[in-house]
């Protein structure tokens, strides 16, 4: 995890497409330092949940993660991620009415990791029951709704791809 976010922090700096400071520059890293373990502990705890092990090797890795350009949300600190119902409420109204009943089930469990305050998020979907998997959604209105990801990985990979392809055509 930690090389792909170090590509990801190259290839958005190189590409420039938004504002990065002075330090990210320099480090050529969009990071922060490390989470502690507990750190980790704390929000699970708070959150009354065990976080998928990918999420938390990135947290060891990486405390937050500045967003690489215009697209993709910013992830938070642990200390500041939530269940999405306590951060806006007013989209798992709107994604329950009666055809869209489903995603609002899943947007109400839902744990905001990135894009609080931004107009699109990342979620982690607890499982209803052992044996399922944790789901992974990028969720914005406009795009519209959600867009599934097998992993933390996988979502991290579609953005070094989206980048490069970016850096090339530039």
């Amino acid at each position: 995890m930690e090389f792909l976010l170090k590509q990801i922090s190259q290839l958005a700096i190189k590409l420039g497409d938004v504002t990065f400071t002075d330090e990210q520059i320099k480090s050529d890293w969009l990071g922060n330092a490390p989470a502690s373990a507990t750190e980790i502990k704390l929000a699970e705890d708070r959150l009354g949940v065990e976080l998928p092990q990918d999420y938390k090797d990135f947290l060891l890795v990486t405390n937050g993660f500045s967003a690489p350009n215009d697209i993709e949300p910013t992830f938070e600190h642990v200390s500041n991620i939530d269940f999405l119902k306590n951060i806006d409420s007013d989209l798992i109204n709107i994604w329950s009415e009666v055809e869209l009943v489903e995603i609002g089930k899943e947007l109400a469990k839902s744990i905001v990791i990135a894009g609080i305050n931004e107009e699109q998020y990342f979620l982690l979907i607890p499982p209803d029951s052992a044996g399922e998997k944790w789901k992974y959604w990028k969720f914005a209105s406009w795009h519209p709704g959600e867009h599934p990801y097998r992993n933390l990985e996988s979502y991290f990979r579609s953005v070094s791809h989206f980048i490069r392809d970016m850096v090339s055509k530039g």
